[in-house]
């Protein structure tokens, strides 16, 4: 079946532009249009998307109110709705919020079609499309600067290993899982394996929340070296 997309965003050209990509995809297909977050949720609850394509930057209720919304409706009714957030990056430093709501990560507006049809592909089968590295140079960017900062108690953390903490630090740096498998010589399963109790034990969906989260609980913090030298910025 093909994947239904809900396009949101108040400007009608980018709707109609998106609309355009998605429909030559064969396994894509538009299941309706919002112009502003209440209308997102609305249409949410009567079209049953796989994917919500959210801008962020609307009037009335925001991409982030919206995401949190329809993201709180679908765990009650038993519905599984993926959100992909829109930000113009250089300008919106909500998309971290975005992503706490419970997005299953970004893309840029001016993204390329062939990258806009595979990043819903991969959200409608429950994966994250935001690079570690990409969240993590938003949170190094914006950390300081959100619109609101939960702190988490410190007592979740109890529950990892020392192991699990330093596979977290390492994911949270940007490092992939070969990568953190070479900085503490272990095997890429090992890795992966620690990637997944490291979620479970943190009741995280993905690698994206795992970034989001090390921020949120000191374990890095912006702008800290990664030991691979200067911290990587944009």
């Amino acid at each position: 079946m093909a994947i239904r997309v809900l396009l949101v965003d108040d400007q009608p050209l980018l709707r109609t532009g998106f609309r355009l990509i998605l429909e030559a995809e064969d396994d894509i297909s538009v299941a309706g249009e919002a112009s502003d977050g209440n209308g997102a949720v609305s249409s949410t609850k009567r079209l049953l998307p796989d994917v919500v394509l959210m801008d962020i930057r609307m009037p009335g209720k925001d991409g982030i109110d919206a995401t949190r919304e329809i993201l709180a409706w679908a765990r009650g009714a038993g519905q599984t709705v993926r959100v992909l957030v829109l930000t113009t990056f250089d300008l919106d430093e909500y998309v971290v919020e975005a992503l706490r709501a419970g997005a299953s990560g970004f893309l840029l507006k001016d993204v390329p079609p062939e990258e806009l049809a595979g990043a819903i592909r991969v959200v409608a089968e429950g994966a994250a499309i935001v690079a570690p590295t990409v969240t993590r140079r938003l949170l190094d960017r914006f950390a300081d600067h959100l619109p609101s900062t939960r702190e988490r108690p410190s007592t979740e953390m109890d529950r990892l290993t020392e192991r699990e903490r330093e596979v977290l630090r390492l994911l949270a740096r940007g490092r992939s899982n070969a990568e953190i498998a070479e900085t503490l010589v272990v095997s890429e399963t090992t890795v992966k394996t620690h990637v997944g109790n490291v979620l479970t034990k943190l009741g995280l969906r993905d690698r994206v929340q795992a970034v989001v989260h090390a921020y949120e609980t000191g374990i890095v913090r912006p702008g800290e070296d990664d030991g691979r030298g200067a911290p990587d910025r944009q």
